[in-house]
């Protein structure tokens, strides 16, 4: 890790290609609560996509949003949760070790895009250098259990509800962990029988299919926008993923 704040907070800054001032998207900007982990975070972002660890222990897991700029409600929630688990973790009562990427792309969250410089991240994490194909990698290296990709979806798209994208094949622990969240949350179930199909190069899939089981969970909100009940249902779906580890009680 290559920085620290004052509550020490430990940032690493996986890919300089897609820094940002997110404050200058005031669709966001006015719904984060700002803290003093969230204003560095917020300052590191100007840098590129920030990766925040909080823990030292088994199991490690990864948690990404942002991987649509213009999808907010997860990025706040995102925020959210690091304070809720640093807080955890000062009290000796979290269960392993979270690597939170609440930023992907802050670029695309400045410009409240869907896109970087043109690149849909979700259909991109199988190309080299790629934004997602760096937090792939990165996941990999770090040996984490799981990925939990946090979207929201508007009406009249794809899937256009709530919901938890899953699969059995090749990686069947990636249907239990959209089962569990399911339960817990209320979010419905979107199984797909094969990963890469019908999403080559979303970060869910290209996980699944190195066998690092990942799930994407979707809150409905329209684009570029979002309010305090919408990030709570992005916050549950994320507590819930952390639950299924035994990370948090």
């Amino acid at each position: 890790m290559n920085d620290l704040n004052r509550n020490n907070l430990e940032l690493e800054i996986i890919s300089s290609e897609s820094g940002g001032f997110i404050s200058a998207n005031r669709n966001i900007f006015n719904c984060i609560r700002l803290s003093d982990n969230s204003k560095f975070i917020l300052n590191q972002a100007i840098k590129g996509t920030p990766m925040i660890r909080i823990g030292d222990s088994s199991p490690k897991v990864m948690l990404v949003a942002g991987v649509h700029g213009n999808e907010l409600a997860p990025q706040i929630a995102a925020l959210n949760l690091i304070e809720y688990i640093y807080d955890l973790d000062l009290n000796g009562k979290l269960n392993g070790t979270v690597y939170a990427i609440p930023f992907a792309s802050p670029k695309s969250t400045m410009e409240n895009s869907r896109y970087l410089d043109g690149v849909d991240l979700n259909r991109s994490a199988h190309l080299p250098h790629t934004v997602t194909n760096v937090i792939l990698k990165k996941a990999k290296d770090l040996e984490v259990s799981a990925i939990g990709d946090f979207h929201s979806s508007a009406p009249n798209s794809n899937p256009g509800k709530e919901g938890i994208f899953c699969t059995k094949v090749p990686c069947s622990k990636s249907f239990f962990i959209a089962e569990h969240i399911s339960e817990k949350v209320g979010s419905e179930k979107i199984l797909y029988p094969s990963a890469g199909v019908p999403f080559k190069g979303a970060l869910e899939d290209e996980a699944n299919l190195i066998q690092i089981p990942a799930v994407t969970c979707e809150v409905l909100s329209a684009i570029g926008y979002s309010n305090e009940k919408i990030c709570k249902r992005s916050y549950l779906q994320m507590k819930a993923f952390l639950e299924y580890f035994g990370i948090i009680d």
